[in-house]
């Protein structure tokens, strides 16, 4: 029951549509209790899962990327005596879907990009029968075992009898040994699936003969064989309980959420417009004859920003630069935005052009029928007219809002640093209440600070307080800053954002700009009204402050600068960025971002980064790698937000490939759900 409890109070809290995990393995793929199979989750699925036995310790975290690729993150921690913690990737695609007569089938690679500890590759094919699944496989590496026959792919080249067995520093692709080795062998399994119970039995062969483990004084598997048992206590959370090798229990954790989902169109609570209200319920300052000024007073009440208006006579159209504040989807805030236009436009008014702002960048415009007017010509919402153009711009604009000047903005609250993956220090913490402010200042400048009081932290127990770097230490002695400086200042700098003209989007800062670094800098971006093709360049000089997170500083400074290309692909919402150019060590090199978004806010990433600095130099993981997570708050407070969680999952930080964090590339993802082609599928949601 307590599961259940748990489950459901996670539901809650997630806000999100919770998906059934189709069996996640103890190593995160889809699979039974080891091995994999040729399942696959469904589109845009997140999974967590956590494994304990005797042997190891695994939590894991897996996507999938697209409805055919699986990716996987995997931290394993072993019995002290023997090891300590390995970090490694997993892939696996699917080659052919289940039909009638043929199974699927799925190829895969273990420890892609790790130590080369677990390294295998397999190809695995799995078919239902009823309620029977069953798995068959044929492996390599680990997963061949002592190997059941000659390895096939001899035959196409000798390069493929050779497998070594060393364990390397990591970051490595040693696609050399992919599908090597004399030796090949099978593995598989089957599960069946209790009738009208959330209960699943499994049994699996898995040939591992855990070589690794056994030259450092572990043990054989006694047997081949485990068996376990799955309940699915909730949708999307799962409990599995397994008896391994015959001679070992061991307990798994999986939970999954659907990251794909759209967002709930939330119902409109209960309005009042300024129009009902009394003389004496509004602003003394509201003129009630003038409409600007009631449709900002609606706005402003609505989550929404009205900065500037035009209305030209002859074509009946009223222009509306409007804001957001509130709405997670756009849509949604334009079919808002043009109820409220609807009731306060003069009436010679009958077309909307609402000019889209986004974190100071005005992105397009969206053109629509008055809804008063689209209604009584036609009730069908098909009807409406709604075109998409680039953002018009008001050279005169006959209204605009007087923001307060010299505004200050206040905000408190808890907030945690941590720092995982490392092999001797599996998770170091800090938890501290953030305490964020700012002041409005005319011409569109901001003054944004941030400063964190420290609660409790145990970085101080790290046994990496010094680095053994050989480059300039502009990463690496980050335990020193969250040690020295657990309380101080994190930020305190002056920024201004804008566009142009038509597609210039630029920005530019000085000050503290982080925890490690103060300076000046700016970025431009370049995006061509419906163009898949965005370019972008930015610079910055900064100096490296001091441990204790004051206004000292060290000696080092250094000046980087990044040309960037970025693309928006037309499928699966897949956003690609290269950047090139100079980083904090001053190294030469690119970085790769893959990142996909969705329409209810989430975004899930990848990016890796290789510079002229040799992987010996670099050290332990070989180059700079992570993982990029944006989780929204909409659906987890369960009313209209555009609050959100973004963090990084990096195995390991070392100084090559680093960059100014949140100061390098960021009009690209900071617009996105403004773009264009962010609205492709959303016509519906803008119709009020």
């Amino acid at each position: 029951m307590f599961l259940v409890f748990m489950s459901r109070l996670l539901l809650v809290m997630l806000g999100f549509c919770l998906v059934t995990p189709l069996f996640a393995s103890d190593f995160g793929v889809k699979g039974l209790i080891d091995i994999p199979t040729a399942r696959m989750s469904a589109d845009g699925t997140l999974t967590t899962t956590a494994a304990v036995q005797s042997r190891t310790k695994s939590y894991s975290i897996t996507y999938q990327a697209t409805p055919w690729l699986e990716g996987t993150f995997r931290y394993t921690g072993f019995n002290r005596k023997i090891y300590s913690y390995d970090r490694n990737y997993e892939l696996k695609a699917r080659l052919l879907n289940e039909t009638t007569y043929v199974p699927q089938v799925a190829i895969g690679i273990r420890d892609l990009v790790g130590t080369g500890l677990w390294g295998s590759e397999y190809l695995v094919a799995s078919k239902k029968y009823g309620n029977f699944d069953v798995t068959a496989g044929i492996g390599w590496g680990r997963l061949a075992g002592n190997g059941d026959f000659n390895n096939p792919l001899i035959q196409l080249s000798d390069s493929f009898s050779s497998r070594t067995n060393d364990v390397g520093l990591g970051g490595e692709l040693s696609s050399d040994m992919f599908f090597s080795g004399k030796k090949a062998g099978l593995f598989g399994g089957i599960s069946y699936q209790v009738e009208s119970l959330p209960l699943s039995v499994m049994l699996e062969y898995n040939p591992d003969q855990y070589d690794f483990e056994f030259a450092r004084g572990g043990l054989r598997p006694k047997s081949p064989l485990s068996a376990a048992i799955k309940w699915d206590a909730a949708p999307g959370l799962s409990l599995t309980l397994s008896r391994q090798h015959e001679e070992e229990w061991g307990i798994e954790l999986s939970a999954a959420l659907d990251t794909k989902s759209a967002p709930p169109r939330r119902p409109t609570p209960r309005f009042t417009s300024s129009l009902d209200f009394s003389a004496e319920a509004l602003p003394e300052v509201l003129n009630r004859q003038d409409w600007y000024d009631m449709l900002l007073f609606d706005t402003e009440r609505s989550g929404l920003l009205l900065l500037e208006a035009s209305i030209d006579p002859a074509s009946h159209t009223a222009t509306l630069v409007i804001g957001n504040s509130d709405y997670a989807v756009w849509a949604d805030a334009i079919a808002k935005m043009s109820v409220l236009a609807d009731l306060h436009t003069p009436s010679s008014v009958n077309t909307f052009r609402f000019v889209i702002e986004e974190e100071g960048h005005r992105v397009q415009s969206i053109q629509i029928r008055r809804p008063s007017l689209a209604y009584g010509q036609n009730k069908q919402l098909r009807e409406r007219q709604i075109s998409v153009s680039p953002a018009y711009h008001l050279t005169t604009p006959q209204r605009k809002t007087k923001f307060a000047q010299n505004k200050l903005f206040f905000d408190v609250n808890l907030a945690t640093r941590l720092q995982l993956f490392d092999p001797d220090d599996p998770a170091r913490y800090q938890l501290y209440a953030n305490i964020e402010g700012g002041l409005v200042l005319p011409k569109s400048w901001v003054l944004r600070s941030a400063y964190g009081v420290d609660i409790t932290n145990n970085f101080d127990e790290s046994n990496r307080q010094t680095s053994d770097s050989i480059l300039p230490h502009v990463r690496s002695d980050i335990v020193k800053y969250l040690i020295e400086g657990d309380t101080g200042l994190d930020s305190l700098y002056l920024e201004k954002r804008g566009t142009a003209y038509e597609g210039l989007h630029y920005r530019v800062f000085g000050g503290v700009l982080e925890e490690m670094y103060s300076g000046v800098g700016g970025e431009l971006l370049y995006q061509p009204f419906q163009s898949r093709l965005a370019y972008g360049f930015s610079a910055n000089w900064v100096r490296q402050r001091g441990y204790e997170k004051t206004f000292k500083h060290l000696d080092y400074q250094t000046t980087t600068a990044f040309a960037s290309v970025y693309w928006a692909s037309p499928f699966y919402n897949f956003d690609v960025a290269v950047h090139a150019g100079r980083y904090l060590a001053k190294d030469l090199g690119a970085t790769l971002e893959v990142r996909r978004s969705f329409n209810n806010g989430w975004m899930v990433g990848l990016w890796a980064t290789i510079t002229d600095v040799p992987f010996e130099d670099f050290g332990e993981g070989s180059f700079d790698k992570g993982m990029y997570f944006k989780i929204p708050f909409d659906a987890l407070l369960g009313r209209n937000t555009r609050g959100s969680y973004s963090t990084r999952v990096r195995p390991i930080q070392r100084d090559g490939g680093q960059r100014l964090d949140n100061f390098s590339g960021n009009i690209w993802w900071d617009t996105r759900n403004a773009r264009y082609d962010a609205f492709s599928d959303l016509t519906q949601r803008m119709f009020p």
